[in-house]
């Protein structure tokens, strides 16, 4: 009872301090405004559409703050009809962070990078913010589950210690109340899988909670191949009675299964896109809905609006921190049950 207890006061000092540390920022790194171009700098008009599109979408550029040393220029990996190019994305634009330069034959139109000689978009292989991202995660997860091993190999037959003792309780929820109830006795085989999918999840969605991150749980092409790779992992291993369900289910008449056998097949994507959408809109969504709350501030001009945005943002923030896990809890949840369908042995009497 006093490990759980110890455990749970931990979990709510780290929301408490994601909180805190989200609102600190929020009222020093407002969104920097933008504003329509045809007007003269005194009618300018706060442009709120455009802020929430730069912070929810990918880009060349990474703002952490207002300034040129808040900006981080992400290199260019072009491949061309002229080959493969490689430079800084600051060629691209100019002293106002706009991407009106041209550079090498190439320019950047709606986040884009289109070869001026052709007119057609190159194969983009740039490090863009989201990708940055990725890197962070991967880089974040591999550190902190180093220390989680060697914590486990230091302390083995003793009580957990350390980081060690605040991660095993959920990689043994995950195991015991995810994984192995929906996988059955084969979930050895797919639980590392299963751990570096929550836990990516995870990390992204807090990460993405920061001032100045980048929305990678909240990119479709991130969430689309994690339903990939679930789709592919529970195709490969179905064994011969997951696909006879699926194009010949048993005991049913003829005439009705050739009704059921397109419903089946439709059944087999349909699955990877749930997982899909689900994550990239619910992040997506927390995400608009907080940098429009900020934004109520420009808009009105009021401090007594941006003081009142504030206090909700702060407690939606704590559901955001709330959703953030779910998310994590429900994509592993769902490819549990996904492949668990898949290598079941079903008897039929």
């Amino acid at each position: 009872m006093s490990v759980s207890s110890s455990i749970l006061r931990r979990i709510s000092i780290l929301g408490l301090l994601c909180v805190l540390v989200f609102s600190a920022a929020t009222a020093q790194e407002e969104p920097m405004p933008e504003f329509n171009n045809h007007e003269t700098t005194d009618e300018k008009e706060f442009d709120a559409g455009a802020v929430i599109l730069h912070h929810v979408m990918d880009d060349h550029i990474w703002h952490l703050s207002d300034g040129h040393y808040g900006t981080i220029y992400l290199p260019v990996i072009a491949y061309t009809s002229e080959g493969l190019k490689v430079f800084s994305s600051h060629h691209f634009y100019n002293e106002h962070h706009e991407a009106v330069l041209e550079h090498e034959g190439l320019k950047l139109e709606h986040n884009h990078i289109i070869e001026i000689s052709t007119g057609k978009a190159v194969l983009d292989l740039s490090i863009t913010k989201n990708v940055a991202m990725l890197f962070i995660n991967a880089i974040l997860l591999i550190v902190v589950f180093t220390a989680v091993a060697k914590g486990y190999k230091k302390n083995k037959g003793k009580a957990p210690s350390g980081i060690q003792s605040f991660f095993e309780p959920i990689i043994l929820f995950v195991r015991d109340e995810v994984v192995k109830p929906n996988i059955g006795h084969h979930y050895e085989k797919f639980f590392p899988y299963m751990l570096t999918l929550f836990f990516f999840i995870l990390f992204g969605n807090l990460l993405g909670l920061l001032p100045g991150a980048g929305n990678l749980t909240g990119n479709i092409a991130v969430t689309l191949s994690l339903a990939l790779l679930t789709f592919i992992i529970t195709n490969v291993n179905g064994n011969k009675a997951y696909w006879s369900h699926i194009f010949w289910t048993p005991g049913v008449p003829l005439p009705l299964r050739l009704v059921i056998l397109p419903v089946e097949i439709i059944g087999v994507f349909t699955k990877p896109i749930s997982l899909t959408i689900r994550l990239f809109v619910a992040i997506t969504a927390g995400h608009i809905v907080l940098l429009s709350l900020i934004c109520l501030t420009f808009i009105f001009g009021s401090i007594w609006v941006g003081f009142g945005s504030s206090i909700i943002v702060l407690f939606i923030s704590l559901i955001e921190l709330l959703v953030a896990g779910i998310q994590a809890y429900v994509f592993t949840l769902f490819t549990s049950l996904y492949i668990g369908m898949a290598i079941a042995d079903h008897d039929h009497h």
